[in-house]
């Protein structure tokens, strides 16, 4: 198996899955597709040359991984089909990167197949997942504004800019990014966790919400713990950010303190919701989420396991959470 040049990992301790990787430069120049790595998609699985599904998975959404997965080297003469639309995305380390969405029906070409960009955490280099990521939240941007929300008119994309303006009544459409705070709840030795009824059985997370019009992130973490559990905090301190292009989120986390209240889950929106030890922590969400860093870079420093302030913003979390 070649060694992929890209395939360099992150640094495990600041950098979260699908932030932009070191060497990209972002861009919207007017090129044409031509060569250079291209990540296509097909709803939200991409294009890749796969090995055996026999990797374990820490994710309850994902069954197996690939042992394996690679980008393959493609170009708009060899995908075998015509993209839907296709988007520059930028360079990395000199080498154009593009995103193109395939037809529904279009088979994956002969030695590739198309797999769940979930699957391919871990497996995928991280460069490669993070643009994988990129490409996805930009093709369903400019999938959903292809035409204006205010007069309906057919709108065109812009070539010095991600953007599509609608030439009858000038409104701009940028891609969309909803802001939503992540809390973790500390209280003594104990974390508040919740489940969801859409979880799967046995996970519990931290809470979240999206962040409304007018308010503060810290603002934001209060409502949110306050309406889904009905409990009361302080002390908000910021964690990290990373980007969710499930499908365009950016997901701002937090942990907090106890200030008062019974836990009270929300009917509807929270199934249940408990204190949980730190050494008796229930199943977490996969590493692919930074809900699972959050809650164990907090607990580690509740245990005494982890460097002072691991809970603030340089997130000194276990190496690989």
């Amino acid at each position: 198996m070649s060694v992929d040049p890209y395939a360099q990992e992150i640094e495990p301790v600041r950098a979260m899955p699908f932030m932009a990787p070191p060497g990209f430069l972002g861009g919207c120049r007017p090129l044409q597709p031509g060569e250079g790595h291209w990540y296509v998609l097909q709803g939200d699985r991409l294009l890749v040359e796969l090995g055996p599904m026999t990797a374990p998975s820490d994710d309850p959404r994902v069954r197996a991984r690939p042992a394996w997965a690679r980008l393959p080297a493609l170009g708009p003469s060899t995908l075998g089909f015509e993209p839907v639309r296709a988007i520059y995305l930028g360079e990395l380390q000199g080498v154009a990167c593009w995103a193109a969405e395939a037809p529904a029906p279009a088979p994956a070409p002969a030695g590739l197949g198309w797999a769940a960009l979930r699957a391919l955490f871990s497996v995928l280099p991280d460069t490669h997942f993070a643009l994988a990521g990129r490409a996805l939240q930009l093709l369903e941007w400019d999938r959903t504004h292809r035409y204006c929300g205010r007069c309906a008119a057919p709108t065109e994309a812009r070539r010095d800019e991600h953007a599509r303006a609608c030439p009858a009544c000038g409104l701009v459409a940028y891609p969309r990014i909803a802001p939503a705070v992540m809390a973790l709840v500390r209280r003594g030795r104990t974390l508040l966790l919740a489940r969801s009824a859409h979880f799967p059985p046995g996970m519990y997370s931290a809470l979240a919400g999206f962040v409304e019009p007018g308010e503060t992130l810290e603002q934001c973490v209060a409502r949110e713990v306050a309406e889904e559990v009905g409990v009361e905090v302080c002390n908000v301190r910021y964690f990290a950010s990373q980007p969710w292009p499930f499908p365009h989120s950016l997901m701002i986390a937090f942990s907090c303190d106890w200030a008062g209240g019974g836990v009270l889950p929300r009917a509807g929106e929270i199934e249940t919701a408990d204190w949980f030890d730190v050494l008796q922590l229930p199943r977490l969400p996969s590493k692919i989420s930074i809900a699972r860093r959050l809650i164990e870079a907090v607990a580690a420093e509740i245990r005494g396991a982890g460097e002072p302030g691991a809970a603030r913003s340089d997130a000194r979390a276990p190496s690989g959470v």
